[in-house]
């Protein structure tokens, strides 16, 4: 029987996620068999301090599919996010989070939505976020900046589950953002500039069970500001 996708390169961005890594790779992995004729896992290391290096060098060991990328320190999502785009081989790129609050099974969704619609990119927005008010709120903040500033209007920019073709990663200018969380709307910013299709999907966002996340830390907050102010400057 055919296969829904020829090919895909997916990553996990990861960061001190030894509690999480594992399983998501193991239903990751059972996944792209499915669904995919040739595929590639990148686990993208950002310079964990914990096992989660051991745990994914351990996979990597017994599946040539499975490689990881490591950032020798901890340099930020943004450039966790491009080690995983420019160091992804295949036609389609796939990501996401690594800490277990997405089913890589939904990827399904993506694929049949851009089927249908020639999309460049298909981007995912949560039914239901499972966040604090306080992070609902401030991303909705974030939306109405990114929107008044660049007209860039989706559900979510920053939903950690996106399917992108390669060939906006080739055309667009190299993505800056690091240490902020700004680098997907900076890729969604980009792309709509140089006149890709982006589509939509609902995606299940499931709590997180173990860890803790890093996205909300002020500094990353501050960067994240100032990347935007910086690509708004650069484009206008």
């Amino acid at each position: 029987m055919a296969k829904l996708i020829q090919e895909i390169s997916v990553f996990l961005p990861t960061y001190n996620e030894e509690s999480n890594i594992g399983l998501v790779i193991v239903k990751t992995t059972e996944v792209l068999k499915a669904v995919a004729e040739k595929w590639e896992l990148l686990i993208i290391n950002d310079g964990s301090t914990d096992s989660t290096r051991e745990v994914a060098l351990t996979f990597s060991k017994f599946d040539k599919n499975i490689r990881l990328v490591d950032n020798e320190k901890n340099m930020g999502y943004g450039a966790a996010l491009a080690s995983g785009f420019y160091n992804s081989k295949y036609e389609w790129i796939a990501f996401i989070d690594s800490d277990g609050q997405f089913d890589l099974a939904e990827i399904v969704n993506f694929i049949e939505k851009q089927r249908n619609t020639k999309a460049d990119l298909v981007i995912g927005y949560y039914v239901s976020r499972k966040v604090s008010f306080g992070k609902k709120i401030t991303s909705r903040m974030w939306e109405t900046l990114v929107y008044l500033l660049f007209g860039l209007k989706v559900h979510d920019i920053d939903c950690g589950f996106k399917l992108i073709s390669k060939k906006v990663l080739d055309k667009i200018s190299k993505l800056e953002s690091e240490r902020g969380a700004f680098v997907s709307s900076e890729l969604l910013i980009k792309a709509k500039k140089a006149g890709f299709k982006i589509e939509e999907v609902p995606v299940t966002h499931y709590p997180r069970i173990k860890g803790v996340g890093t996205g909300r830390n002020i500094n990353v907050i501050l960067k994240s500001f100032a990347d935007l102010f910086r690509l708004w400057r650069k484009l206008k």
